[in-house]
């Protein structure tokens, strides 16, 4: 099982997070691309540890907005969506080996139930490079039309984040969306990784075929959660590797 964490989302002297001690826990790293968060600087050295300590880079790619973070719907034209997301997986690809794209935030969630927005997604993989893995949430509109293209998909949980019924995470915005209890986040990344399924908020089981876990960079605790989920992940007799 493959444990990621979003990196790299600092921006100038601004840090989010710690990349360097996350960066001895997971396997893989979403790194930022400069667009939702990121700076090349911090693009070059967050590759450059990763590279050092044997992690995949991931190019996390958003929408261009900064200063939301990346997590405002924009909607855009699909061709500039497509040519924004190229431009991120080429620009972090200049700092070190690209093995995968994921998408961030909202984009992340509109690609997860849009063609449009999700089929962006593809075509920018599929013009950079169709060997790459598309990081994204099994079952989605983004997995579909990713397969549907012929492009390799790696289905994806989310150890510190609650579940609506559809599946689909719950937003931000609502109450409980961000699980803190470590104990919770450990039990919920064993589920999904050994049970194959994750409780929603309402106490329902919906199917979660997940090749990767992912605990948030930036959620408080975030080093603490990530290290007892990878402890959780190899107590339950699973290996913890990245998936690329």
């Amino acid at each position: 099982m493959d444990l990621n964490a979003d990196l790299g989302e600092g921006f100038g002297r601004w840090r989010l997070g710690d990349d360097e001690a996350l960066l001895d826990i997971v396997t893989s790293a979403n790194v930022a691309c400069g667009f939702h968060a990121g700076d090349p600087t911090t693009m070059r050295w967050v590759c450059a540890a990763a590279v050092d300590k044997g992690v995949a880079i991931g190019a996390q790619v958003g929408y261009r907005d900064l200063a939301g973070f990346g997590r405002r719907r924009i909607d855009y034209e699909p061709d500039e969506l497509r040519d924004d997301i190229l431009y991120q997986i080429g620009a972090l690809s200049a700092f070190g080996p690209v093995a995968y794209v994921k998408p961030h935030g909202a984009l992340y969630n509109v690609a997860a139930v849009d063609d449009v927005q999700a089929g962006a997604v593809v075509a920018a993989v599929l013009a950079y490079d169709s060997t790459l893995p598309v990081l994204c949430q099994p079952g989605s509109t983004l997995a579909r039309l990713a397969v549907e293209a012929g492009l390799t998909v790696v289905g994806e949980g989310f150890a510190d984040r609650a579940y609506r019924a559809d599946g689909t995470l719950m937003p931000r915005s609502v109450p409980g969306a961000v699980l803190h209890d470590p104990d919770a986040v450990v039990a919920r990344a064993v589920r999904m990784a050994v049970e194959r399924v994750v409780e929603t908020g309402d106490g329902q089981l919906v199917p979660s075929p997940v090749a990767s876990i992912c605990v948030h960079g930036d959620t408080p605790g975030a080093v603490e959660l990530a290290g007892r989920v990878r402890a959780g992940l190899r107590e339950a007799g699973l290996s913890v590797e990245p998936f690329a």
